[in-house]
């Protein structure tokens, strides 16, 4: 079987469709005729009950005007050498009959090491009557020329003002005024089973329309796509290639998402798509169209998510929030006193329910605004405000999951101390290193050659006190550990 990738969706390709009518019987209405039996009444259907399905004819007529097809002419590629040729060869490079074949029948301008320019297609969506589109960075990171095609079938070159990569974000402007445009819903207020509706070009087939539901909200993809700046919402509308760029409605017509990866074996829709949210769309667009790039903050701590284990360790009674494993020392969260061991439960009165919420929030504030930190500081809720600074290419903020959290008895960790030469050499200030690991700490996902820096957010330098610290966790032990770069909390039960 085929592994599950994550794919974009800009192509063109051939597509099936499967219409489903659904047919409804009309109750007359009156009354029954004079010595007729009574008729009971039907049963009200309780609140939230599906009773039948919707028809979207009317918001397609409404928004479908404002969505258009976005065709991608991208630049020539060099050819690489073809296996069996000699190093550095292409088509047309030797003397074989083959390579005379194409230096004859050569297109045109079209060198011998260049290959003609890809075509692609993608969708987009008018944002402002003045010629302003929406779209998906990866439909026109590569193209030479963009052409976008109206409902109305006129066509139009299009300027492309900017591109994200972080996000997946492309803002594009063609020369035009007076033209049909969306309108935009809060994502916040989604809630899953929630219908949606997909409206592009899958496989080139302008303004196609699928339906589905909300299948979940706040999906990170941590797999390198979208770095660690968006949270998707999920959909099962039907979205193929062709539709990257294209928008994601909800009942009232509005623009809650744009569309932008699948879930696939095969490249095609599997029942799993991905959109990212129109408010932090919208936050690209704005600085993309004022700037011409885009500004992002950072707090300067690492943090992993908390399963219960963790939970336990630190006195939360779900796991939930950012558990900060690591603080830069000369960040921004570092000078307003957090630590490693905090929880962040919220920024600005939003909640952060798992640890890849904070960076996509942290993210869209401004550099050198005021976040209102909510944060499980020794096993209390407290409040603490940071000033952000600008993202730099700064290491990921989202560590990955520590390793199991099976296991009972002692540690089973044979430590030693470092020397200020190793220490040096290891680029840690901690002080004590793992040589062997048996038990509980290597079911937890320890190794040899790991530094252990802390328990349960106290930090510890010598044997005699990490003995004392995991005394006094009691069954629960979460130990700091810093491996290579990295720091990361594992979770040990001592059950």
């Amino acid at each position: 079987m085929g592994s599950i990738r994550t794919w974009s969706l800009a192509a063109v390709a051939g597509i099936s469709v499967m219409v489903v009518v659904h047919q409804r019987s009309n109750a007359d209405a009156g009354t029954a005729p004079s010595g007729a039996p009574a008729v009971a009444a039907a049963p009200v259907a309780s609140p939230g009950r599906v009773t039948g399905l919707p028809d979207f004819s009317g918001l397609v007529a409404d928004a479908g005007g404002a969505v258009v097809n976005v065709s991608v002419t991208e630049k020539a590629q060099k050819v690489q050498g073809f296996i069996g040729q000699g190093q550095g060869q292409g088509p047309g490079d030797g003397d074989d009959p083959l390579s005379q074949f194409f230096r004859r029948f050569q297109a045109p301008n079209q060198g011998p090491d260049r290959t003609p320019p890809s075509r692609g297609v993608g969708s987009g969506f008018i944002v402002s009557s003045d010629g302003y589109v929406l779209t998906n960075a990866h439909v026109v990171a590569d193209a030479s020329e963009v052409v976008v095609t109206l409902t109305d079938r006129r066509e139009f070159t299009a300027k492309v003002i900017g591109i994200d990569q972080a996000s997946d974000v492309a803002l594009l402007k063609i020369a035009a005024s007076g033209l049909p445009t969306v309108r935009f819903g809060d994502p916040s207020k989604l809630r899953p089973g929630q219908w949606a509706i997909a409206i592009g070009s899958p496989f080139g087939f302008a303004n196609s329309v699928t339906a589905g539901v909300i299948s979940a909200i706040g999906r990170p993809l941590l797999d390198g796509s979208n770095s660690n700046y968006v949270t998707f919402i999920q959909t099962d509308a039907a979205v193929n290639p062709g539709n990257s760029g294209g928008p994601l409605f909800n009942m009232d017509g509005e623009v809650i998402g744009i569309n932008s990866q699948i879930y696939s074996r095969t490249g095609g829709y599997m029942g799993v798509s991905f959109a990212i949210p129109i408010d932090l769309a919208l936050n690209v667009k704005d600085q993309l169209q004022k700037n011409g790039k885009v500004l992002r903050s950072r707090i300067g701590v690492s943090v992993q998510d908390i399963r219960q284990q963790l939970a336990l360790s630190f006195g939360l009674t779900t796991p939930h929030g950012a558990l900060i494993s690591a603080v830069d020392p000369t960040g921004p969260g570092e000078k307003a006193g957090l630590k490693t061991g905090d929880v962040i439960t919220s920024v600005n009165g939003r909640n952060v329910d798992h640890s890849w919420d904070l960076p996509a929030m942290i993210s869209q504030l401004p550099p050198g605004s005021q976040a209102r930190l909510g944060i499980w500081h020794d096993k209390k809720a407290t409040e603490v405000t940071v000033k952000t600074v600008l993202l730099e290419d700064s290491p990921t903020q989202v560590a990955r999951n520590s390793g199991g959290e099976d296991g009972g008895g002692k540690l089973g960790l044979v430590l030693r101390s470092l020397q200020p030469s190793e220490q040096q050499e290891l680029r840690t200030k901690g002080r004590l290193l793992i040589e062997d690991v048996t038990g509980p700490a290597l079911a937890a996902g320890l190794q040899p050659g790991d530094v252990v820096l802390g328990v349960n957010g106290v930090g510890v330098a010598t044997v005699a006190e990490l003995k004392r610290e995991v005394a006094r966790a009691g069954h629960n032990v979460a130990l700091l550990v810093q491996r290579e770069d990295a720091q990361s909390y594992f979770p040990i039960d001592l059950g």
